[in-house]
């Protein structure tokens, strides 16, 4: 079955960098898109970033744009997510992803998630 294994998570103060990958298993890694997600206490989960299967394609949200980078390791069948200039709101659950988007870009479904990496932004 498809697994996903965050890991990297941590304490960073703000201002700093943090990386987190995510291993896939159980899946054609270098032909799944994926994504990473965010949730932070009480709040709802919500989009980050995506990667294509080939990682030509990528999309952010515009709360993370020009401070986070997603890329990906076909041969080693991970992901990452580089963080950088980290603030305190950044402090959230980081989820990986398997994306589906079809013809069209960004993806549409996100179908198999990890159980999340705990990211703790200190002022």
């Amino acid at each position: 079955q498809v697994q996903l294994v965050e890991s990297g998570g941590g304490l960073v103060q703000a201002g700093g960098s943090l990386r987190l990958s995510c291993a896939a298993s159980g899946l054609t890694f270098s032909s799944t898109a994926m994504g990473w997600f965010r949730q932070a206490p009480g709040k709802e989960r919500e989009f980050v970033a995506a990667i294509s299967w080939m990682g030509v394609r990528t999309y952010y949200a515009d709360s993370v744009k020009g401070r986070f980078t997603i890329s990906r390791d076909n041969a080693n069948n991970t992901v990452y997510r580089q963080m950088n200039s980290q603030k305190p709101e950044d402090t959230a659950v980081y989820y990986c992803a398997t994306a589906s988007y079809g013809k069209g870009w960004p993806p549409y479904r996100y179908d198999y998630w990890g159980q999340g990496a705990q990211v703790t932004v200190s002022s």
